[in-house]
């Protein structure tokens, strides 16, 4: 079955041309289905793309999904019109009332900020209360993955001195992990970042495991049974050029210390057309996250969450 969008979200057409499963939200409404509810709180600068990547895995999966974009209440964009803002994504103060199957937290270019020096932090802090309650399974994106590590488990964020881009092997930790049904021992992912998460810490977390990682560049995707989330440090969402675009990017900026992404341009050479070798790896991970909410979510959406008031008090004071 298909996600539902709005028909005139520039994602509409472009994935409707690739085959990938989309339908208007008024021919949503005459099927006769509980669709689940997921939310992305897209945190990007090009909300477009981001927006276009993330309907495109949660696609993949045979159930009908209800897809809602969302927004930080109080942080104005600067690279994303307001009309568009306005038209297609809800704040996260106007979305506060509702229950969610799913949610989707994006990463974000500051990984070398602090999190009390982002802007939007305290009401990122109230996002993450409100998941725990609100919300059946979390998934952190690369920089959404890190700050709810920090908020929920203390784990600090490691700074890089390079930023890691390129595709890198994962081992595959937990093959018998419904998160990884259908993987290999070994796959190659997407990464674009310039902080993480240490091993060691994670190792010496009880609620945390590691499912997905490599000696060389740290952990990818983690399980927290505790809440229960999921976090990926790496970016399976990527589309073939990402990379790409993100390297020609940087060169004009911080020429000087730019390096080229490593395994992905064919012999090395950066003006060869980059192979896509992880789009099957990131449709699988995503239609099995999918499935396994579809699994163990509640019928009656206002349940969700129900039995998590042992995990209480928060936190935060807010």
């Amino acid at each position: 079955m298909p996600i539902v969008i709005p028909d005139n979200l520039p994602a509409f057409p472009i994935l409707k041309k690739e085959g990938v499963r989309v339908i208007s939200e008024q021919r949503a409404l005459k099927q006769d289905i509980r669709a689940l509810e997921i939310g992305l709180l897209n945190l990007m600068p090009n909300k477009e793309d981001t927006e276009t990547q993330f309907i495109r895995l949660i696609a993949s999966t045979p159930l009908q999904v209800n897809f809602t974009l969302v927004r930080m209440t109080f942080h104005e964009s600067k690279n994303t019109r307001k009309e568009y803002l306005e038209e297609f994504y809800l704040t996260f103060q106007e979305i506060k009332p509702r229950k969610f199957d799913g949610f989707i937290i994006t990463g974000a270019p500051i990984e070398l900020l602090e999190f009390a020096q982002v802007d939007y932090w305290d009401e990122m802090c109230e996002v993450f209360d409100w998941v725990v309650d609100h919300v059946h399974s979390t998934f952190g994106i690369c920089w959404g993955g890190m700050a709810m590590l920090n908020y929920w488990h203390k784990l600090p964020k490691v700074n890089f001195k390079d930023k890691i881009s390129g595709c890198y092997p994962m081992t595959n930790y937990a093959k018998t992990s419904s998160y990884l049904k259908g993987f290999s021992d070994e796959i190659l992912v997407p990464i674009s970042r310039w902080a993480g998460v240490n091993q060691k810490d994670i190792d010496q977390t009880l609620e945390l495991k590691t499912l997905l990682g490599s000696p060389q560049t740290g952990p990818c995707l983690i399980e927290d049974k505790k809440y229960p989330a999921l976090y990926i440090m790496n970016h399976f969402e990527y589309e073939t050029e990402t990379l790409k675009n993100e390297f020609d990017r940087d060169q004009k900026a911080i020429p000087d210390t730019v390096k080229m992404p490593q395994n992905y341009f064919p012999d090395n050479n950066p003006n060869a057309q980059p192979i896509n070798r992880w789009r099957s790896n990131g449709h699988l991970l995503y239609s099995n996250w999918v499935n396994r909410i579809y699994q163990t979510t509640e019928f009656d959406l206002a349940q969700i969450g129900a039995d998590r008031k042992n995990i209480y008090p928060y936190q935060s004071t807010k």
